[in-house]
């Protein structure tokens, strides 16, 4: 799949306001003020900030020389969406997903970010930010889905290898800072724009494609089922997971390790046109070994957390000690760059967390100039991380995205704290995993399975 194909401009709808190249953060939107916009593809991301802040839309009873059908159609949209389409959009999947959903030859499992079980509520009329992990539990078990996992133990995952790649590499003093590979889009522009530092960047996959992974290998052992019989669909607050899960090396159980994202907003979608009152709906429990997750995974949707749930199980794997203090709230914030040193006992980390693609370039600048003195740095490409994902709810009024997304960081801590286990390495499914079957971090089944190896895309 194309970018061209995942991000696109309608220039029928386009107004010209350029509210799109003013949050774009790789300058990939081009075009005069008042005119229809485009994008060039070498540049763009995918991380769909400009279909978040878009305002040029079709309403339903707007006539347009494309027919309203058509463009439901062409975007891969339901047909009983009755919401306005903007002109700024992602290419959808759900029209595949529905088809899939009626394929009783296939083992249909999913998968969901901490970032969607704070944001899916609002689509129904809940207030922004609202925590709904049971009811969208239950919203997927109503779809059809055979196992209803998680991406948080994806997430705990990501924790025990990254953690343990940071303890290697700060004993061997090579490679550092390391940078966290979680997110496609940061990943992407790296490959791109400063492929001489693809060294600094963690071999890690993201925990979508740790739990792809694992789903069709472990998990098609556990559930007794041929992983070419699995059909894996991720839900996604990000518009760039598509393409991540098409790259050529997201293949390491035999098969795609990922079949199918859609976003959020897709989802919400999906729910309506199958009748299924997501207000209504009695809570469920995702199912287990491979949906239960700890604190430290839940975080992983806001802006520092995963740094800090890497700081949680990286100072008790490197110190055998346990963390004197798990609520490191001086790695939390909002968009820009901030950088902290921690200082725990005897254990002292220089690191920092990068909000937004946007600040990353001065970072990336000083590393190549040998003055950077930094151990560890997240980078998330969206503004406060993946909460504010191109593919969560749409916003339309400014003042309630602030509200939304101060809202949406609110719940994801605040169900960490509320977690009977809030580290990754205590996580019971995780001890599972590896004593059952990838035996121990960094070892050979997990560079097998969960690490991978990023490209020059240079041009």
């Amino acid at each position: 799949m194309s970018n061209a194909s995942i991000i696109n401009i309608d220039r029928e709808l386009c107004t010209g306001c350029r509210r799109c190249a003013e949050v774009c953060p790789v300058d990939a939107i081009e075009g005069e003020d008042e005119k229809p916009q485009s994008i060039d593809t070498d540049k763009c991301v995918m991380c769909g900030q400009c279909v978040q802040i878009c305002k040029g839309y079709l309403a339903s009873d707007d006539e347009v020389s494309t027919p309203r059908s058509k463009k439901l159609f062409d975007r891969g949209m339901l047909n009983s969406v009755r919401e306005p389409i903007f002109a700024a959009y992602n290419l959808g999947q759900v029209k595949k997903l529905k088809e899939m959903l009626r394929n009783k030859d296939m083992f249909k499992v999913v998968q969901c970010a901490p970032s969607v079980r704070v944001a899916l509520g609002e689509d129904f009329g809940l207030p922004l930010g609202t925590l709904t992990p049971g009811k969208m539990a239950a919203s997927l078990k109503k779809l059809g889905f055979d196992r209803v996992y998680d991406t948080n133990f994806g997430a705990d995952l990501t924790i025990m290898e990254e953690g343990s790649e940071l303890i290697q590499r700060l004993k061997d003093n090579e490679n550092l800072p390391m940078f966290t590979s979680c997110c496609p889009a940061w990943v992407k522009y790296l490959e791109q724009m400063y492929p001489e530092l693809l060294n600094h960047l963690s071999s890690c996959k993201s925990p979508q494609q740790m739990a792809g992974v694992v789903f069709k290998t472990y998990g098609a052992k556990i559930n007794g089922i041929n992983p070419g019989k699995i059909y894996s669909v991720s839900i996604m607050p990000c518009t760039c997971k598509e393409f991540e899960c098409e790259r050529d090396e997201m293949h390491d159980s035999g098969y795609r390790d990922v079949d199918l994202v859609i976003t959020t907003r897709e989802l919400a979608q999906l729910l309506k046109d199958e009748g299924i009152d997501f207000y209504q709906l009695q809570e469920e429990k995702f199912d287990t070994p491979l949906g239960k997750y700890s604190g430290a995974g839940a975080i992983f949707g806001s802006t520092g957390g995963v740094m800090e749930a890497a700081l949680r199980t990286g100072y008790e794997l490197a110190t055998k000690k346990t963390i004197p203090k798990l609520d490191l709230t001086m790695v939390r914030g909002g968009e820009g760059f901030r950088t902290a040193e921690i200082e725990l006992e005897d254990f002292h980390l220089k690191v920092g967390v990068v909000s937004g693609l946007k600040n990353v370039k001065t970072v990336l600048e000083s590393i190549k100039s040998g003055k950077c003195d930094l151990q560890f740095i997240e980078v998330m490409t969206c503004p406060e991380g993946c909460i504010s994902g191109g593919g969560q709810p749409k916003l339309f009024i400014d003042s309630d995205r602030d509200q939304a997304y101060k809202n949406r960081k609110k719940s994801i801590y605040q169900h960490d704290a509320n977690l009977s286990v809030r580290k990754s390495h205590e996580n019971p499914a995780i001890k599972e995993i590896y004593n059952k079957f990838l035996k121990k971090p960094l070892g050979e089944k997990s560079h097998e399975l969960l690490h991978t190896q990023f490209i020059s895309r240079r041009k």
